[in-house]
């Protein structure tokens, strides 16, 4: 029976899973989307919406705790002043994973994590722009980039 077990160990050490759940977490806001294994994903999302959580409140002691697991303080500044504000009235639920299907090397399920209310890059915004304004389009406008693959 599986009864009180509140985590997936990851098959890592403490210190391993911790160091993966924070560089996974600071990942998942810097591109506000990363492609890894169903399994991560789950375990990032309990930390990320947490997160997410404790930042729609700006404070010091929140910045602190927070800061705990985000070391780079422009990630923990975009969390606070970018991240937080757009989810203020939400009550949850920040965070969504896509299925992409199975790793074909060792048939890991495979999913996008990525925020609910993302940013559009600003260069497909200037391309919807220039099309409703009849101007030509910028040269070549990527499609979204995924982010890392973790």
């Amino acid at each position: 029976m599986k009864h009180k077990i509140g985590f997936n160990r990851l098959s890592r050490r403490s210190g391993a899973r911790k160091a993966l759940k924070n560089n996974m977490v600071t990942s998942l806001f810097r591109y506000e989307r990363v492609t890894t294994t169903k399994a991560k994903a789950v375990e990032i999302r309990r930390v990320a919406e947490k997160m997410i959580t404790r930042a729609r409140v700006d404070g010091v002691h929140n910045r602190r705790i927070i800061a705990r697991r985000i070391r780079d303080e422009a990630i923990l500044a975009k969390l606070f002043n970018e991240i937080a504000p757009r989810y203020v009235a939400r009550p949850g639920g920040y965070t969504r994973i896509l299925k992409l299907g199975w790793r074909r090397n060792d048939a890991a399920e495979l999913v996008i994590l990525e925020l609910v209310d993302r940013k559009i890059r600003e260069r497909k915004k200037r391309a919807v722009a220039a099309e409703t304004s009849g101007e030509e389009p910028a040269p070549s406008v990527p499609a979204e980039e995924p982010g890392p693959k973790v």
